[in-house]
């Protein structure tokens, strides 16, 4: 039977009202990403780049040069958070996986609000404690994640919670991309540096993106992976249950054609919802064969949505305590895969 698609462009903008304030903005880490949000983020008007910390001084001179300004550079991002405390309001931290957590710690000492990129942190012990630090300093900490950010991914699951497409019934999601190929050799394919291999990289957008879909913690976990020659995981396979009982089966592939794609479907039983990792396109189904699909902008929507958050226009949707959940999830598939797939508890 064909389908039938319904086409429509959605575009969400925050509506500013009054003149809003110039928020002063730290950076730790100034990698491509950086770099890239940073040319984005110049051409806001509320924001204002103050500091630029990283190991590689060429780097902070590349980040410096998009960003509207002449932040001061450091080459240790403590030295920055000393010195230029009373100057900032918050801090974007994008640096190597495994430098998050003690990051995001000491962001959070002292005092600033946190864009903090992703994946949160690479173990629950790291996502315990950065919850007990924002607990005891009461500062914002939003994870950079696109789909949580996503106003998609915000729409529908507000319309799970409304009871729109009934009961969700099963998880199905893929997503793959040629990053064997296109990260060799780089910190991404070194463990001790990433935290893991592909599903913790790219992988990390689905697993975080159905975290927040289902906004249920995961009972029993199977998984297994695959590395492919290389020194970290290139595929991965998860077959899982949620404490309410959805089955959840999700596939990473790391090694293929340049790109990168990804599909979720969520089974409901009055709809179907597709959506991919990222929150840029979606489509539902009630049946009979008939899919309405939206897009949406998803470049400027961390940075515009980490603002909105800020001012109180929105609840925050990618908390660290949906990255605690990530964590857990994440530690259970690598317990999992360790024992050759054999099912464990996520409590484990």
């Amino acid at each position: 039977m064909g389908r039938e698609f319904r086409l429509s462009k959605v575009m969400h903008t925050v509506t500013l009202g009054e003149k809003m304030e110039q928020l002063r903005i730290g950076v730790i880490g100034a990698g491509g990403k950086a770099v890239d949000y940073a040319a984005s983020w110049a051409k806001m008007p509320d924001l204002r780049f103050v500091a630029v910390a990283d190991v590689s001084a060429q780097a902070c001179a590349r980040l410096a040069a998009v960003s509207g300004g002449s932040p001061r550079a450091y080459a240790d991002y403590r030295q920055m958070l000393t010195e230029c405390r009373k100057d900032l309001d918050m801090v974007y931290v994008s640096t190597p996986h495994v430098l998050h957590g003690e990051q995001a710690l000491a962001v959070t000492e002292a005092g600033l609000d946190l864009f903090l990129e992703k994946p949160m942190v690479t173990t629950v012990a790291e996502a315990k404690a950065l919850i007990a630090a924002q607990n005891r300093i009461g500062n914002l900490i939003v994870v950079a994640f696109n789909g949580g950010l996503s106003p998609l991914v915000r729409d529908t699951r507000a319309r799970i919670e409304a009871g729109e497409f009934g009961a969700l019934v099963s998880v199905s999601g893929s997503i793959w991309e040629g990053w064997k190929d296109a990260y060799n050799g780089g910190w991404k394919q070194d463990p001790a540096i990433s935290g893991g291999g592909f599903m913790f990289d790219t992988g990390a957008h689905m697993m975080n993106t159905i975290c927040q879909l289902l906004d249920a913690d995961f009972d029993r976990v199977s998984a297994y992976m695959n590395n492919r020659g290389k020194p970290v995981d290139i595929t991965c396979a998860v077959s899982a249950r949620t404490k309410s009982g959805v089955l959840v089966t999700l596939n990473a592939a790391g090694e293929g054609p340049k790109g990168c794609f990804s599909h979720m479907t969520l089974f409901f039983q009055n709809a179907l919802v597709r959506i991919d990792a990222w929150g840029g396109s979606r489509e539902i189904s009630y049946g009979n064969g008939v899919w309405t699909r939206e897009e949406d902008e998803i470049t400027d929507n961390p940075m515009r949505t980490f603002l909105a958050v800020r001012r109180g226009a929105i609840p925050n949707p990618s908390t660290i305590q949906n990255g605690l959940r990530f964590a857990r999830l994440w530690d259970a598939i690598k317990l999992s895969a360790s024992r050759d797939g054999e099912s464990v508890r996520v409590d484990e």
